[in-house]
């Protein structure tokens, strides 16, 4: 020894610090009176009894100096002695033990209870060092090495005395490695992952994330460039601290999940879990490749709790799409009762901000899910769809709001049929853009009930302009049939000038919109032309009346179908074919050849009904009642069935049912 007790106590202060030293020391003392009657039972060793009980004195006393100046060479020394002491008293337990001397074992006990407080002493400072041990192994890692040089000693102590020995003392095995590892993993732990409920959105979070990032990669190349030369190779410190920061962080992250996150939010978490920890900024730092390695370990976040986050995140992305789409609308609705016209593109067709607002919205959050997932993307670009879809039924709620104030007030709003036209180009850019919103091709496919709600809305802007050229139409179209009109007058001639200033303004939409109202336009006053004839049912008194009839439908059709191809529809599109197709049954000159005529007329008119035949023979005025019953006849035995794609004309004309003659219950009518 360097130095007797005495002189090592007087070196050190007296300490308030190590209060169970004195304790220590008396216990000492008087157990080793108590040790050597019991075990010295043999007269011839009494006389090395003083020579133990000085010696034990001595070293307990060198032992509490060591543990107080924290430099390794005094903790080995220190340890070295506590060994010492440990063993002598294990080899007396055992041999009591052995001898079957267990009720002596007290006694032996109790002269070395001051070692218990040694060890613990010894203990408290190992794992005050481990605790510091990132620190130390770049400040003064001999401290640390000491550490572990004593754990690995009481290690090697453990292991023989469970492979040999036949008796354990008490507190054994002390399992320090496992000790040392846990306050390794608790000290990694405790010094990071608890974030306060202030950094649980947005920037606060951000910077939170930001500051395990940089702290995470730096502590683990501590410990891959100076803690794994500390400490034997079997430790695999580094695979340790890798995955006790993985598994930290794993339930850090869920612990961050249980608050009530923003979108931001969500995203950030998503995105470092997912792309930031296993990027080059992170786990892929190239200061800490090839050794970190945490692709072996289970993903920071389960699938399960991604699809979860990943569900969170859509609902918070999807009511701020509706509410962003319900401002855009709101925006709408008061420009479409504006005191001027609509903005036009560069071609002069009507438009508003409308569908670019709403497709750079819904671009912006596909893109932005993009960068974390797959899965991501594709949930965010299906509730895109589902809103969108939503949004365009609100937005032709508002155009049957803003069409039930047009039909109040006609001139309101000022500019009701510019704007019409601009909701249909609108609904077109939509309808274009949607297929384009999915940066994988092949999943473009637009959903049918998408493309229903296009379609509603583009129906439903067609059918209100349509009713606005109707409300201008019906006032001339009240005029036919009639004496006036059939002597030649300018009737058809004031139709075709009105329709003229509808294709001018319809001339507004792009061109597929533009053929469709045309065509629609062409139904509409093919049908008005037709119910008006049937309807108020004008009897031809003569042949010549016939032929005068005969001539103004001639004139009529004519003139409608040439004002319908000069705009661009061709005459096989067109329904007027109709108007020209029952002046022949007008025309024809003999009766009997009616029913052969007439189905022809049926076959290329399936939706024509008995009525309207009835009607028709009415009209010519000179149809025999066997006639008609022979052409009602031939019509009840060729019933009609619409082909598909047929475009019906005649369903849609309601003409006055004859009156049955009166019948008394089943007798013969009158």
């Amino acid at each position: 020894m360097g130095m007797s007790a005495e002189d090592e106590r007087a070196a050190s202060p007296r300490d308030e610090e190590w209060p169970e030293a004195e304790k220590a020391e008396k216990l000492a003392r008087g157990a080793a009176l108590k040790w050597a009657s019991g075990v010295f039972y043999c007269p011839e060793k009494l006389e090395g009894l003083g020579h133990y009980r000085r010696r034990e004195t001595q070293r307990n006393s060198s032992i509490q100096s060591r543990l107080k100046l924290l430099h390794g060479q005094h903790l080995l020394e220190a340890h070295v002695e506590l060994m010492m002491v440990e063993q002598l008293r294990d080899d007396i337990l055992s041999q009591l033990h052995l001898r079957g001397l267990s009720s002596a074992q007290a006694t032996v006990l109790s002269y070395f209870g001051g070692l218990q407080d040694l060890n613990e002493s010894l203990a408290k400072q190992l794992w005050d060092i481990v605790g510091s041990s990132l620190q130390l192994v770049r400040e003064d890692p001999v401290v640390f090495v000491t550490a572990v040089r004593i754990i690995e000693r009481e290690e090697k102590i453990d292991d023989t005395l469970l492979l040999e020995a036949t008796f354990l003392p008490p507190g054994r095995p002390k399992g320090w490695r496992q000790k040392f590892y846990q306050v390794l993993q608790d000290t990694i732990t405790g010094a990071h992952f608890h974030a306060p409920r202030m950094d649980a959105e947005g920037p606060g979070l951000a910077k939170h994330l930001a500051a395990l990032q940089k702290d995470i990669v730096s502590e683990l190349r501590v410990v891959k460039d100076l803690m794994v030369q500390c400490v034997p190779a079997h430790y695999n410190i580094l695979s340790v601290c890798t995955a006790t920061y993985h598994q930290a962080l794993t339930s850090h992250l869920q612990e961050i999940l249980r608050e009530d996150l923003d979108k931001q939010g969500l995203f950030l978490l998503l995105e470092w879990a997912l792309r930031v920890y296993h990027s080059p900024e992170m786990m892929g730092h190239p200061d800490l490749l090839p050794e970190v390695d945490v692709s072996a370990l289970d993903p920071l976040m389960s699938s399960e709790l991604v699809d979860q986050t990943e569900r969170r995140y859509v609902m918070k992305v999807k009511a701020s799409v509706f509410e962003w789409m319900q401002r855009t609308l709101e925006v709408e609705f008061k420009e479409w009762f504006r005191e001027e016209e609509p903005e036009t593109d560069h071609q002069g067709f009507f438009q508003s901000a409308l569908p670019a607002i709403v497709m750079q919205m819904l671009n912006e959050n596909i893109q932005v899910a993009s960068l974390i997932t797959d899965s991501l993307q594709q949930k965010i670009y299906n509730m895109a769809l589902e809103e969108l879809e939503a949004f365009l039924g609100r937005l032709r709620e508002a155009l049957v709001q803003c069409g039930k104030e047009h039909q109040q007030d006609r001139a309101v709003p000022k500019y009701y049929i510019s704007h019409l036209l601009a909701v249909l180009n609108n609904n077109l850019a939509l309808s274009n853009s949607v297929s384009s919103l999915h940066p994988d091709t092949a999943c473009r496919e637009v959903p049918a009930s998408l493309q229903a709600a296009l379609d509603r809305m583009q129906k439903k802007a067609t059918q209100l302009l349509l009713e606005e050229l109707l409300q201008d139409l019906q006032p001339l179209c009240l005029q036919l049939p009639s004496r006036k009109w059939l002597s030649g007058s300018q009737l058809v001639g004031s139709m075709c000038e009105v329709i003229d200033k509808y294709a001018k303004d319809f001339s507004r939409v792009r061109k597929p919109l533009f053929t469709l109202l045309l065509a629609e336009s062409e139904l509409l006053v093919a049908n008005q032309y037709l119910r008006a004839l049937l309807q108020k049912k004008m009897v031809c008194k003569s042949r010549e009346e016939r032929g005068q009839l005969c001539h103004r439908l001639l004139q009529d059709a004519t003139q409608l179908r040439e004002l319908f191809c000069g705009l661009g529809l061709d005459k096989s599109q067109q329904s007027l074919e109709a108007v020209f197709a029952l002046r022949e049954l007008i025309c024809l000159k003999d009766p009997a050849l009616l029913s052969l005529e007439v189905l022809g007329f049926i076959n290329k008119y399936p939706d024509v009904s008995d009525e309207h035949i009835s009607t028709l023979l009415d009209i010519r005025g000179d149809v025999s009642k066997e006639v008609r019953h022979v052409v009602l006849e031939m019509m009840a035995q060729h019933p009609q069935v619409l082909p598909e794609g047929y475009r019906p004309i005649f369903s849609t004309i309601l003409v006055p049912v004859p009156e049955l003659p009166f019948c008394l219950r089943k007798g013969k009518c009158a």
